[in-house]
């Protein structure tokens, strides 16, 4: 269940509250969305760091987890973002950074804390054929992955 479900007296103030005290233990938050139409998720906490917040769209609680915790740890531990265009690599799966057109669409608990001017990067996964979603191709027969900004091409140098 859900934090507002466990606490239907709480406020909104009272769960931010607890985000606030989430980022001060860990340095970031994850707040898992749950949706009928797609699932997604994003980190709080970042933007203290001059970093961009990270997003990622239909996986599961437990894998949103897993790759928001390991890209956040990174960009701390690296001091410094990654940007639009850029590719990591994780043992089992590829990710593209993405910026986020509108974040204040989707991270509402993020805006709620730190205000309209929080940026955000969504981790765009590849398919098991290390295909992504603005391929025909992608993923077929499973889930679609929506991309909530525009793909930045980077030329080879």
């Amino acid at each position: 269940m859900c934090w507002h479900c466990d606490h239907p007296e709480a406020t909104r103030s009272d769960y931010l509250d607890v985000v606030r005290g989430l980022i001060l233990k860990n340095g970031w938050a994850v707040q898992y969305v749950e949706s009928e139409r797609t699932p997604f998720a994003y980190t709080i906490g970042l933007h203290e760091c001059g970093l961009p917040e990270l997003l990622i769209t239909a996986v599961d609680k437990r894998r949103a987890l897993l790759v928001l915790n390991t890209v956040a740890n990174y960009c701390i531990k690296h001091d410094g973002p990654v940007s639009a265009g850029d590719v990591m690599s994780l043992p089992d799966q590829q990710l593209e950074f993405v910026e986020v057109s509108q974040p204040d669409a989707h991270m509402g608990m993020a805006i709620g804390i730190y205000g309209r001017d929080v940026r955000a990067l969504q981790l765009v996964w590849a398919d098991e054929q290390n295909r992504w979603p603005w391929s025909a191709e992608f993923n077929p027969g499973g889930v679609r992955q929506p991309v909530l900004g525009e793909r930045v091409t980077r030329c080879p140098h």
